[in-house]
């Protein structure tokens, strides 16, 4: 399974480069595509915009893993949302303040990004960038997803997100191409 999206993202990525479809960094601006991923949907997305971009790739990961059981990273999750909890992350974005545009990346749990997403927001605060939210979901969408945002990094400009259906991420190029064409890319 995982050769056959890498081989679709590589011919999906050659095809738009033969006809001159792959985007290229706007003069002056500099990307980044900061994404968490539980089961690898959210990766999947976050590398395709990231060669459709130029975009550097920053993968926020919780110092604590959530549970591979479905059910128990849902019941984690839920409590989590709820406490407004803030997980730790691995790593930190080494000099985040360079990124004029930041892609941002989770599932959608609860109709939120995922805490280890707000954690990377919370912490940055991105004051004066753009930030452009993609969820993948399996029926949730959006959710309230882009106000949440919003809340955590009041001083940026957040434009609206796109969901990915995860069970399709791998043939999301319509909504990636949209999400792309959004920020002017």
């Amino acid at each position: 399974m995982k050769t056959k999206t890498i081989l679709l993202t590589l011919t999906a990525l050659f095809a738009a480069a033969e006809s001159g479809g792959a985007q290229t960094v706007p003069a002056g601006k500099k990307i980044l595509v900061a994404y968490f991923s539980h089961s690898g949907n959210t990766r999947a997305v976050a590398e395709r915009i990231a060669a459709a971009t130029g975009a550097d790739l920053f993968e926020i990961v919780p110092q604590r893993p959530y549970p591979a059981e479905y059910r128990a990273v849902v019941d984690q999750a839920k409590r989590e949302i709820a406490a407004d909890y803030r997980p730790a992350l691995k790593s930190d974005l080494p000099d985040a303040g360079r990124y004029d545009v930041i892609y941002i990346g989770s599932p959608c749990w609860w109709a939120t990004v995922a805490p280890p997403v707000a954690t990377f927001l919370a912490a940055h605060g991105f004051a004066g960038k753009t930030l452009i939210p993609f969820m993948t979901h399996e029926g949730s969408r959006m959710g309230h997803t882009e106000a949440d945002i919003r809340r955590l990094c009041p001083e940026a400009t957040v434009l609206a997100g796109v969901p990915i259906r995860g069970s399709s991420a791998a043939q999301a190029d319509r909504e990636i191409r949209q999400l792309v064409e959004a920020a002017g890319q």
